[in-house]
């Protein structure tokens, strides 16, 4: 059974950081590209960041380049997302993805 969690959401205040993982199971992780992607409460999906299966190669959406980190760790077989400078319009759901599998969500809000 294919499966993907997430965890790590949480409050904080602006200017804050939080770090998301996403721990997949039931295929194989290490050949397979992860994208991260939100959604915020009246809106649809945001595309957030992308890595390719060996790491190397990373992308992001304009709205959160130069704050948000994403890696992995295919031992562990998670995926993660360093978010710094948080700011409140990135409160939303953060999901992983893989293809058209997702996870239930972990959610983070911004807000003092």
């Amino acid at each position: 059974q294919q499966q993907l969690v997430e965890s790590g959401g949480g409050l904080v205040q602006p200017g804050g950081s939080l770090r998301l993982s996403c721990a997949a199971s039931g295929f194989t992780f290490s050949t397979s590209s992860m994208t991260w992607v939100r959604q915020a409460p009246g809106k649809g999906l945001e595309w957030v960041s992308e890595i390719n299966p060996s790491g190397r190669s990373t992308y992001y959406a304009d709205s959160v380049k130069g704050r948000f980190t994403i890696s992995r760790d295919n031992a562990k077989n998670t995926v993660y997302l360093q978010m710094n400078s948080l700011k409140p319009e990135d409160s939303a759901l953060y999901f992983c993805k893989r293809g058209a599998l997702r996870g239930q969500g972990t959610q983070v809000t911004v807000s003092s």
